[in-house]
């Protein structure tokens, strides 16, 4: 296995050819299997790819670090986000799916990373479903995120992220060009069935992704 595909993961092909693929992250403490359930209902003919994060967090398993409850530690954010890119393009190859159809879908430190990918490596997804993100760090160049669709869903109770975060996260990404639906839950950081409505809604509806791809080289990846 090469260094890009070291994730321990599950892939699931999807049911139609040239179909997205749902780039499923866990939040702190999951593993490769808590968004599986969550990524059928959301996609039923989808591929699905779903990574552990490396960073254990007194035993608990994150895509990178963090200084303190709701400071990033943005050094290993940015390597991190890094490794992740690398390993859905190596992915891509790896099970052949379409690269440009990639569509990550996370929840709280798994939409935190998502929304990293986003801003650093421009490209790699073609939209994202974020459940209870922050604001992951400020892009200090422009970003170009033109016909990128990004759904956010956010918690009114949530103790966890304060609701300035989601609606700078919308503004910084609106500011990129993406399109971005923003919905506000009446509940906490816990994911509800309203929650899987709303995004399974706006995912049906999207008209942003590209269209299937016949072939692709692993150079382009």
């Amino acid at each position: 296995m090469s260094e890009q595909m070291s994730f321990v993961h599950v892939f699931e092909p999807g049911g139609a050819p040239g179909g997205p693929t749902l780039l499923l992250l866990h939040g702190t403490g999951g593993n490769e299997h808590d968004l599986l359930v969550l990524g059928r209902a959301l996609g039923p003919s989808a591929g699905l790819l779903a990574p552990r994060g490396k960073v254990l967090e007194n035993g608990a398993a994150r895509f990178f670090r963090r200084v303190a409850e709701g400071v990033f530690d943005l050094e290993d954010l940015a390597v991190r986000t890094d490794e992740l890119a690398n390993f859905v393009h190596a992915a891509a190859f790896e099970y052949r799916f379409d690269p440009r159809r990639v569509v990550a879908v996370g929840y709280s430190n798994g939409a935190n990373i998502a929304g990293s990918m986003l801003f650093r490596r421009p490209g790699t997804l073609a939209g994202a479903i974020l459940f209870r993100p922050m604001v992951p760090f400020e892009p200090a160049t422009a970003v170009d995120l033109r016909r990128i669709g990004v759904f956010i869903s956010s918690g009114r109770l949530d103790p966890i992220v304060p609701p300035e975060h989601p609606e700078r996260l919308r503004q910084l990404l609106s500011n990129a060009g993406a399109e971005v639906t923003l919905h506000w839950h009446p509940g906490g950081h816990q994911l509800a069935d309203e929650d899987l409505v709303a995004a399974s809604e706006w995912f049906e509806r999207t008209s942003l992704l590209p269209p299937p791809g016949e072939k692709f080289r692993r150079a382009g990846l």
